[in-house]
């Protein structure tokens, strides 16, 4: 089982452990040395993941931890970009808890008043101590990110089945592919839509899209999508706001055409990415301390 990346205050230890022979060592050095001895068994997905905001996942937390023993007088900057023990750091022969940085540093007592706390508070207090600033952020983003998906899909199950394929195509455009071709809604022999592979439309795909509130899409219905599709192409995208059931997954599978299946869940994904049916509410900022500016000349 693979190991998880580790909580921001994971880290205070490894740190202080690596700056223990009291030498100055550059931030980098710092977060290769942590990730080397510590978590080497990280998967290469693991040490690849990012922030919200596009910062490597591991790095940041790394970073955390390098802040809060700064904050709690464990280690300091003696130079820009370097970190260095403090002797209190150095006395610190015991594994350092969240808790006890926390209460040298002089931020906000989370442990005041415990006991007149509710189960709730109580829970939701660690939730918030063991993630860093950051956490807290890409939860926040994340959550809203669900909730706008779920509102997004359920959206898409109650329009007119008519305006759905209109939907998917103008999502394609979007996409990056050429311009599109609504199909008559009649006699369209499953067909809903086709869109140029390519801007210059020397390739064509054709589009199904089923709007379905419950209802699976079956086997036959991949069937017949492939029989509607003329001679003049070999690609297509089969939509729906539900899911393939495994016959369909396999009938597309095993297809002389490429046939790609888009299920509710993935369509409000790419939805999302390219602002599809949503709006930008707002827009923050996140600053951060600019070394370069205080730097001698």
């Amino acid at each position: 089982m693979n190991k998880e990346i580790p909580k921001f205050h994971e880290t205070f230890n490894p740190i202080l452990e690596i700056l223990s022979n009291g030498e100055t060592i550059h931030t980098r050095d710092l977060q290769k040395l942590v990730i080397e001895r510590y978590f080497s068994d990280l998967t290469e997905i693991q040490l690849l993941e990012k922030t919200k905001s596009g910062e490597n996942l591991v790095n940041n937390r790394i970073a955390w931890g390098k802040s809060y023993l700064k904050k709690g007088g464990y280690i300091f900057y003696p130079e820009r970009g370097n970190v260095k023990i403090t002797e209190k750091g150095l006395k610190q022969k015991s594994q350092l808890s969240l808790k006890n940085v926390v209460e040298d540093s002089g931020i906000v007592n989370f442990y005041s008043d415990e006991n007149s706390k509710s189960n709730t508070e109580k829970v939701e207090i660690k939730e918030i101590i063991n993630s860093s600033p950051q956490d807290l952020i890409d939860s926040g983003f994340s959550q809203i990110e669900r909730e706008v998906k779920n509102d997004l899909l359920d959206k898409l199950k109650t329009i007119d089945p008519y305006y759905f394929e209109k939907v998917i195509l103008i999502l394609l455009k979007k996409m990056g592919y050429g311009e599109f071709i609504e199909t008559s809604k009649s006699g369209d022999g499953g067909i809903d839509g086709i869109i140029n592979e390519d801007k210059l439309g020397l390739d064509k795909i054709y589009i199904q899209a089923k709007r379905f509130s419950e209802n699976k899409v079956r086997e036959k219905d991949i069937r017949n999508f492939i029989g509607a599709m003329s001679g003049d192409t070999n690609k297509g995208v089969f939509v729906t706001t539900s899911l393939f059931d495994a016959g369909a997954i396999e009938k597309a599978k095993n297809a002389h055409h490429k046939i790609i299946l888009l299920d509710g869940n993935k369509l409000v994904d790419l939805m999302h990415e390219f602002n599809v049916g949503i709006q930008i509410k707002a827009t923050y900022e996140v600053k951060q301390l600019d070394e370069d500016f205080f730097e001698e000349q």
